[in-house]
């Protein structure tokens, strides 16, 4: 029998089953204990397809240096995804206005100001301060799981405000960045084909901002630095971005003075599988109810 792919039917389906718990707040839902445990377990399947890497793992908080935001030039293309963090810097008297305006339903924000810090928008973002100097010959590989926060309220599912990201960041020379992120492209798609999902790969573009985003997005398209892996979940038509690939070449490596034995500023690749889209996208295709699943698939996600 055909799928029916529809937003609403999808999002009930979740929340029927109790798999995600809806809140007040649009992209920004609670995650039940069976949601989670496929998540959990689809993530270690990423482990350990890439046990012998050498990976270095990293674990980074939810929030980032606000510097790090302002020197990779993020506003300048994504001003609409960002969070900034502010709080309270005033005295008692102020700090009572606040309180009056909060519980007179009034705009209280405007009491606020900046702190030094954002939500951090893109999971590689943490790594590459800590990689400034001169790496190794063989460069380096570093590997997170990452919360995300992107401003983009939509009463679609797999579009959130707030998610989870495995990522991968490799450093290195050209050659070795690209041969790294072709070698994990086909891995993707081979560890998403073995859960039986319907995966493809594309040529992508990121959300750039406005009119000059345009010819950002198809710079980046001509050029070929971003694939994405897609599944379809909502559409058939405009199926969802499960995992990302992207290659900076040397923006990062010049930002944060990165550099390769020679002497010459290090390139940079990352990857990320978006692991609530990953799971959304199982139980899409294989049912609400995961001991319904097909065997081979429960076989590859719990062995």
């Amino acid at each position: 029998m055909e799928k029916i792919y529809d937003v609403q039917t999808f999002y009930d389906g979740l929340v029927s089953h109790g798999l995600i718990v809806p809140t007040t707040v649009q992209g920004a839902f609670g995650r039940g204990a069976v949601f989670e445990d496929v998540l959990e377990h689809f993530n270690a399947m990423v482990s350990a397809i890439a046990r012998d890497d050498g990976a270095e793992v990293y674990t980074f908080p939810p929030i980032i240096d606000r510097s790090i935001l302002e020197r990779v030039h993020y506003l300048d293309s994504f001003p609409h995804l960002c969070g900034s963090v502010h709080s309270f810097f005033g005295n008692t008297i102020q700090a009572l206005a606040v309180a009056e305006r909060a519980k007179a339903g009034e705009n209280w924000g405007q009491l606020l100001d900046s702190t030094s810090v954002v939500l951090n928008p893109a999971a590689c973002y943490p790594v590459y301060p800590s990689f400034t100097g001169t790496v190794p010959a063989r460069g380096r590989l570093v590997t997170m799981l990452n919360w995300v926060y992107r401003h983009e309220p939509s009463p679609e599912p797999t579009r959130m405000q707030s998610f989870r990201v495995r990522e991968f960041v490799r450093v290195g020379t050209p050659d070795q960045v690209v041969e790294w992120r072709d070698m994990w492209l086909q891995r993707g798609l081979a560890l998403l084909h073995s859960l039986e999902l319907p995966a493809r790969s594309d040529v992508a573009s990121d959300p750039f901002f406005g009119r000059g985003g345009k010819i950002l997005a198809m710079n980046q398209r001509e050029q070929k630095l971003k694939f994405e892996v897609l599944v379809p979940v909502i559409s058939k038509e405009d199926p969802t971005a499960v995992c990302s690939f992207n290659f900076h070449q040397d923006h990062f490596g010049t930002t944060f003075d990165i550099r390769t034995p020679d002497g010459n500023i290090a390139n940079t690749a990352c990857l990320g599988f978006g692991l609530e889209r990953v799971t959304m996208a199982l139980f899409k295709a294989h049912g609400f109810d995961p001991k319904q699943w097909p065997a081979s698939v429960r076989a590859r996600l719990w062995p």
